[in-house]
């Protein structure tokens, strides 16, 4: 089932509008990211010859979905900085520091959606305003619609996973140092990704 409905092609004009999935329909409301079964993280190049991979432990955010009119879907994250885990307390205190987030000043990045549109079958890209520090740089990410469900406890889930690629010099994260053997310490690419479940909220009374 797709989140968005695809565009057709017409080949002659026509009076009618597209009939509307009653599922895809259905999907249509204010979701709440479930931190405990979501996560935002990323991938960075350590020493021209390894990976680095951590996450943000603690987010929230909210999803709108119009089931009617896909394209008028939105998202909102906040992550917490300090949250940062990539499994060494010191590296993790290397991030949270001025030399690279400084959470203490900054502790939030956000994103905030512009537009959302559908790629092909369950593929989608959202795009909206990444802010980092006190830099706010367009975005967008590659999205696959995992499917709806509902669980054990009665809340109606959705499920998105997707990445995209970012240089962190954008945002003004430019701490590095040089290796003797030619490089530098820390990749300028970075890979973002998101595992997320966000669960309905429960219509107004």
């Amino acid at each position: 089932m797709a989140l968005f409905n695809r565009k057709s092609i017409a080949t002659a004009p026509t009076a009618e509008a597209p009939a509307v999935d009653p599922a895809l329909a259905a999907l249509t409301g204010t979701y709440t990211l479930d931190p405990a079964h979501s996560s935002i993280g990323f991938t960075v190049r350590h020493a021209m010859v390894t990976n680095v991979r951590g996450s943000f432990g603690e987010h929230e955010g909210t999803l709108v979905l119009d089931g009617t009119d896909p394209a008028n879907s939105s998202a909102s994250i906040d992550v917490k900085i300090a949250s940062v885990d990539t499994g060494i307390a010191d590296r993790d205190g290397h991030l949270v520091s001025g030399d690279f987030f400084d959470a203490e000043k900054f502790p939030l990045m956000t994103f905030r959606s512009t537009k959302a549109e559908q790629l092909g079958g369950e593929a989608y890209r959202i795009t909206g305003d990444l802010t980092i520090k006190d830099v706010t740089r367009p975005l967008s990410i590659d999205l696959e619609f995992n499917g709806s469900a509902t669980d054990v406890y009665g809340n109606e889930r959705v499920g998105f996973e997707g990445s995209t690629d970012i240089l962190r010099s954008d945002w003004g994260l430019t701490w590095n140092a040089a290796l003797e053997t030619g490089g530098v310490m820390v990749s300028d690419k970075v890979k973002l990704t998101f595992d997320i479940s966000a669960i309905k909220a429960a219509p107004a009374a």
